[in-house]
């Protein structure tokens, strides 16, 4: 009861608190700290991807900004030959501006990607963008490009014909639960209703033969994918298993240790408030650590 009133009130704690909490989940401000926390998974045999955090910005400005952060991260990636690659949300690039823009800021990306040899893989988002998103995929691949990837979230209705429409791409796809409020009408609800799409979508990736990321946190949909992994006798040619920075790690370096590909979403930059309190909401349970640090500061 208490996690849930703290999460509710949200809005009205001060971010100085919320922050003590959230950086958990980020690495920090600069690319910097994303490559020790690369470094550092990667000594554990681990993967990660790398993401500048912001999104739903609204100036033409903002985006170039944001392009060029990521090309940032390209270079770094290049230079230090870091075991990652880039995730960009298309609103960050100006999707929520004007598609055409964000396309040709998205593609100056993933070409410098494409002549470094990185993937890049586009963020889904909100149902406004879902389209959107999608659109663009097909775009590049359409271009030419094979180092672009895209993200699936089994709440949403949609999903099982998304990836119908895409089996012929062969996509890399993250498959996830999905994280932001949306209708019944457009996205099951109950937690029953959404592993169950998980495990058919699942399926139905691997029945396609197309590269998944199972990223999720989730012990029923983990045992699942396990389960189904050693059934098909897949090798790690076809998945790994992906999860969130900060975020259940006992159970993260268990997944590696059993022999499975792991890779770590990783968050950097000072756009940090609406990404964390996405997790915080995420994980009510962790709302526990903000009432803590309001009474003793740390």
């Amino acid at each position: 009861m208490l996690n849930k009133l703290i999460i509710t009130m949200l809005p009205l704690i001060p971010k100085t608190i919320i922050k003590m909490v959230a950086m958990k989940y980020i690495a920090g401000n600069s690319i910097d700290d994303a490559k020790r926390v690369t470094d550092e998974f990667a000594r554990l045999g681990g993967m990660t991807t790398i993401d500048v955090l912001g999104e739903f910005v609204t100036t033409k400005e903002e985006a170039q900004t944001e392009k060029e952060e990521s090309k940032r991260v390209l270079h770094a990636i290049k230079e230090n030959n870091m075991p990652t690659y880039l995730s960009v949300k298309p609103t960050s690039q100006g999707l929520e501006i004007d598609e055409e823009f964000a396309y040709r800021n998205i593609k100056e990306i993933i070409t410098l990607a494409d002549e470094y040899g990185i993937f890049v893989r586009l963020d889904m988002e909100n149902s406004p963008y879902t389209d959107g998103i999608l659109n663009l995929y097909r775009r590049f691949r359409a271009d030419g490009f094979d180092n672009v990837g895209i993200v699936l979230q089994a709440y949403m209705r949609r999903s099982e014909d998304d990836i119908k429409s895409l089996i012929s791409l062969k996509p890399n796809i993250r498959l996830c639960k999905g994280i932001y409020k949306e209708a019944p009408s457009i996205a099951f609800q109950s937690k029953e209703e959404v592993r169950n799409n998980y495990k058919k979508l699942l399926r139905m990736i691997f029945d396609n033969d197309m590269y998944v990321g199972v990223a999720t946190h989730d012990d029923v949909l983990i045992n699942d994918a396990i389960a189904e992994i050693a059934k098909r006798k897949l090798t790690k040619a076809h998945y790994e298993f992906q999860m969130l920075l900060g975020v259940r790690e006992k159970r993260r370096n268990e997944i590696l240790n059993m022999g499975h590909p792991m890779r770590i979403y990783v968050p950097y930059g000072s756009d940090w408030y609406g990404y964390a309190t996405r997790r915080l909401k995420e994980n009510p349970d962790m709302a526990s650590h903000i009432f803590k640090a309001m009474f003793t500061g740390k």
